[in-house]
């Protein structure tokens, strides 16, 4: 089962390129990493926001994974 990691970047390609090559602690151990979906925003204060949200509130992510048709299983955060 894949799991499911969220978190803020200024960087999108940057962080995913660092992702894959296994340099950053928080996802080193979930390599292989792929990038199924991602939001934008625009500021950093909003986007620090929704990762609170997502990471605190299981309703928020189980509307990503239905829209993403992703099971309810997996850990966040």
């Amino acid at each position: 089962m894949p799991r499911i990691y969220i978190g803020c970047a200024n960087n999108l390609e940057k962080r995913l390129k660092e992702d894959i090559k296994g340099k950053v602690y928080s996802t080193k151990k979930m390599l292989p990493v792929e990038l199924i979906y991602y939001e934008a925003y625009p500021s950093k204060d909003y986007a620090y926001e929704r990762e609170k949200s997502l990471k605190t509130y299981g309703s928020s992510l189980a509307k990503i994974k239905s829209r993403l048709r992703l099971t309810k299983e997996g850990r966040a955060g």
